[in-house]
């Protein structure tokens, strides 16, 4: 198996072991990184673009990473609030008054930032072309009643809290936040992830392979406050994530395209103290937003906090006492932030793995990463 990319010496066994993933683990084409202190010390690639297996994995190529977006849709909030244009504990109503319908008025951003809101689902059937078309979603958000007093629990909204998110950042700024990411992240630190994907960049970008449905929570695990309601979104796995309507649309908690290179670069200021690659992104005080306790995730064994988890999942691969916070996507990409070694990571690929007990090939990407750190 070809490893592309630069390691260095210490991560040695984590380059093997990427190698394994692809000679064990199934992996068809995927991407690793990682930054210490700023900078690159992992930035590796192999495998195919596609499932035939006839189009290298390249330098350049990107895919849709799912809802390790999120991290990116949260980072636009934390630029907002660093700019003193928006704080967490403003009432939405503030800046969107509409969302106030329906007993929601009450909802906090930072209810949005830490799924907590109450609206995990949209409450309504949705088509494709009805997720794809931002105002029509907003109007729908609008009118529902929460499923929760807002605040009161902790339920994953999946794909309406990049909606909700990114309706506030428009709402303050005139730009979607697909605009908005790119003119004030992504293009300030030269990071290539893109959310409302051009269809210029269609001819490097991965197909995404499935790997089965999504395992439904079993009935006795299901909140209660979920039973019975509609979720209403449509299909979003493949072959749908690889197709035009899709990659073009802004959907900011889930169809964000990149590579394990870009994650980071956008991402590491965050681990940095709010600097990284000549950029003064946020301040420390910022960052430190992040670790307010929002809620306990009901069943994902997560405390999430200010728009990135903090305890639970991904983080079992990390030394105990680290401060962390991560998130990861649907199939397998992650994101990790450790504030202790001011180190960023990040596994992208684009064969799918829907356990939902943890995905074996960034769990032990992330071991060897701390074995070579220590």
């Amino acid at each position: 198996m070809e490893i592309h990319g630069h390691c260095d010496e210490r991560f040695a066994a984590l380059r093997e072991e990427f190698e394994r993933n692809f000679t064990e683990r199934g992996d068809v084409g995927a991407s690793f990184a990682a930054t210490v202190e700023g900078e690159y010390v992992v930035d590796i690639w192999a495998g195919h673009r596609d499932e035939a297996k006839t189009q290298p994995w390249e330098e350049d190529t990107i895919v849709c990473v799912f809802s390790t977006t999120k991290t990116m849709t949260a980072l636009c909030a934390l630029v907002l609030f660093d700019r003193g244009e928006l704080s967490f504990d403003d009432p939405v109503t503030k800046y969107w008054p509409e969302y106030g319908q329906n007993g929601k008025g009450s909802t906090e951003i930072r209810h949005f930032m830490g799924h907590t809101a109450g609206l995990p689902g949209f409450g309504e059937k949705l088509t494709k072309d009805q997720l794809y078309d931002w105002d029509y979603v907003i109007g729908v958000l609008q009118r529902q009643e929460p499923w929760w007093q807002p605040g009161d629990a902790c339920g994953y909204h999946a794909i309406t809290q990049g909606f909700l998110v990114g309706e506030v950042v428009r709402r303050i700024t005139g730009s979607s936040l697909g605009t908005f990411f790119r003119e004030n992240v992504a293009g300030a630190l030269g990071a290539d992830f893109h959310i409302g994907l051009d269809p210029a960049h269609f001819g490097r970008t991965a197909e995404m392979l499935s790997g089965g449905p999504i395992p439904e929570m079993p009935e006795e695990m299901t909140p209660e406050f979920m039973r019975g309601r509609e979720d209403g979104t449509p299909d979003v796995l493949p072959p749908v994530t690889n197709t035009g309507g899709w990659r073009q649309a802004e959907i900011p908690a889930g169809n964000g395209h990149g590579n394990a290179r870009s994650v980071v670069r956008a991402q590491t200021a965050v681990a940095n103290g709010g600097s990284a690659f000549g950029v003064d992104l946020v301040s420390p005080a910022t960052i430190e937003q992040i670790f307010r306790e929002q809620g306990d995730m009901a069943g994902m064994g997560v405390i999430h906090g200010i728009g990135y988890g903090l305890t639970g999942l991904f983080a079992q691969a990390v030394p105990e006492d680290t401060k962390l916070c991560f998130w990861g996507g649907a199939g397998g990409s992650t994101i990790l932030l450790d504030h202790t070694n001011r180190a960023c990571l990040s596994y992208v690929m684009n064969q799918m793995d829907m356990n939902m007990l943890g995905d074996e090939r960034g769990a032990s990407l992330t071991g060897r990463f701390y074995e070579g750190l220590s």
